[in-house]
């Protein structure tokens, strides 16, 4: 096993207050809603391994710093001592560096580490005394201080780091600086110190060649004044270069292309990478490059990855039991790593399994087929007046067989949900005895009809609404009854009757028990 990190604390860093997330040692896919806090984990990792105090410059301390934080000191005594600190923690499997060891952390344990400071200047005690007396004061950003460290207690900083790493943010691709910041992180990863700096020098000896050897000739027409080749922080060899596919600029391509390039690129052997931090890799990409994305993850060796992602392929392909879930309402991260692994490998192999719509939910509607779910937002209208989205409530469509899949992530993560379900002709035997490892909590209840006469669900619609499902199927029937249509037909009968949107349709009793159930 290379370089990883095993753990992070963080302290005050934006929508955290207090987090402690242990890491798998290769695959970390963070899925949640919108700012339920993915990104904010990318992002604490690369601050802290890029040691940049620039990196905290361009974000600013003010969304740095927990709002929260701010907030509670602003309405207390304001009291300098009291002033929040925000930290960030990253704990190391053992790298053999003693300039890394040390107890230098909020645990006190004795561990490899890196971790980022950031707390008032002590020295400043008196000028932010004045400040937080005026009144309607604001908060005292400019008088933090950034410390970077290791528990060791040795200063951190970009030119000297312990882990190589590289962050690939595919939702902002399209910008000039997300694109020259890859390409210069990628650069560096894969040359030295002295290197770069021969490379530089060289660079420049080009540049004023190119001055005094090209443009000498228009030079020499202008008097006191003369052309020359930029060369400062902002025009230098790291911002000039560029990455090419078959000697095409990656700029140049589509933004799906740009992502998958430099997704590759970072994921190559030769990368020389430790760690690798990939915010929504799917972003502008077609199925096949997504599939072909998802294949270059998987087997990227004994690297650490971290993820973020809104895609049901890169979570369920990547194993069910390597997801991190995020909570937007504040709730602490959730870890499916004891997940059954039947169950895992079964999503990472099932196609459309809409495993994230599933996980992410507080409600479900587990139904059969197409015709179901076609019909139930209607039926759930009827029921409760409300629409699904109004009650926070998902339906799904698995097919029968595949209920007991979602019924183990249902029970592992206390989700409530209703199974709607054909009896088959075997209503004891198919819809009670065989759900009873999952009915003893009370977030799990199975419904079907218990008429083994009533055994499918359109069977179940032709009885209970014979005269609606004649009018509107009969006059077109020559060989088939109305019924036997219906059962031929699934979707397109369900997709029928919803159209006509006849008055007096009547709800299958266990259907409407269900919805009345997950609506409670």
């Amino acid at each position: 096993m290379g370089k990883i990190i095993k753990k992070i604390r963080i302290i005050n860093f934006k929508r955290f207050k207090e987090l402690e997330l242990p890491f798998n040692d290769i695959f970390n896919v963070f899925v949640g809603d919108n700012e339920s806090g993915k990104s904010t984990i990318l992002t604490a990792i690369n601050l802290v391994l890029s040691a940049s105090l620039n990196k905290i410059d361009t974000l600013g301390l003010d969304s740095l710093l927990n709002i929260e934080a701010v907030k509670e000191f602003m309405t207390t005594d304001k009291k300098v001592e009291n002033l929040p600190v925000m930290c960030i923690e990253l704990y190391l499997n053992d790298q053999d560096n003693i300039d890394l060891n040390g107890k230098n952390n909020l645990d006190k344990i004795e561990c490899d580490g890196l971790k980022l400071v950031c707390e008032p200047r002590s020295d400043l005690g008196a000028e932010i005394n004045e400040v937080l007396r005026q009144d309607n004061p604001v908060f005292p950003y400019e008088y933090y201080a950034i410390r970077f460290r290791t528990f060791a207690d040795m200063p951190l900083n970009n030119y000297k780091k312990y882990l190589s790493h590289m962050l690939i943010d595919n939702s902002s691709v399209s910008g000039e600086y997300a694109m020259r910041e890859y390409t210069k992180d990628i650069f560096k990863n894969n040359t030295v110190n002295i290197e770069r700096s021969g490379y530089q020098n060289k660079y420049r000896l080009y540049k004023n060649a190119f001055t005094n050897n090209v443009l000498s000739k228009v030079n020499g027409r202008l008097n006191k004044y003369s052309f020359r080749l930029k060369h400062n922080s902002k025009y230098n060899l790291e911002t000039d270069i560029t990455i090419c596919e078959e000697d095409i600029n990656i700029e140049d391509k589509g933004k799906g292309k740009q992502c998958f390039v430099k997704t590759e690129f970072a994921l190559n052997n030769n990368a020389n990478l430790d760690i690798i931090l990939i915010e929504e890799p799917e972003n502008h990409l077609s199925h096949i490059n997504m599939k072909k994305l998802v294949s270059l993850i998987a087997n990227t060796g004994d690297r650490q990855l971290f993820v973020t992602t809104h895609s049901n392929m890169i979570s369920s392909r990547l194993d069910l039991r390597n997801l991190v879930l995020m909570n937007s309402n504040g709730n602490l991260p959730t870890k499916l790593k004891d997940l059954d692994e039947n169950t895992a490998k079964f999503f990472m192999k099932a196609p459309d399994n809409k495993i994230l719509e599933f996980i992410l939910s507080s409600k479900i509607i587990l139904v059969e087929g197409d015709a179901e779910y076609i019909l139930m937002e209607s039926f759930f209208k009827h029921v409760t007046q409300n629409s699904l989205e109004e009650s926070n409530v998902h339906v799904i469509a698995v097919g029968g067989i595949r209920f007991k899949r979602y019924l183990d992530l249902a029970k592992k993560l206390q989700i409530k949900t209703a199974v709607i379900t054909d009896n088959d002709k075997k209503y004891q035997e198919n819809c009670v005895d065989n759900y009873n490892d999952y009915s003893q909590d009370g977030l799990i209840k199975v419904f079907s009809d218990s008429d083994n006469e009533r055994y499918t669900f359109e069977v179940c619609i032709y009885k209970d609404n014979t005269s609606i499902c004649e009018m509107i199927f009969g006059p077109r029937r020559k060989v088939l009854s109305v019924q036997e249509y219906m059962l031929k037909n699934k979707a397109e009968s369900a997709f029928n009757l919803l159209s006509e949107n006849s008055e007096g349709f009547i709800i299958p009793n266990y259907i409407k028990e269900a919805i009345e159930w997950i609506n409670e």
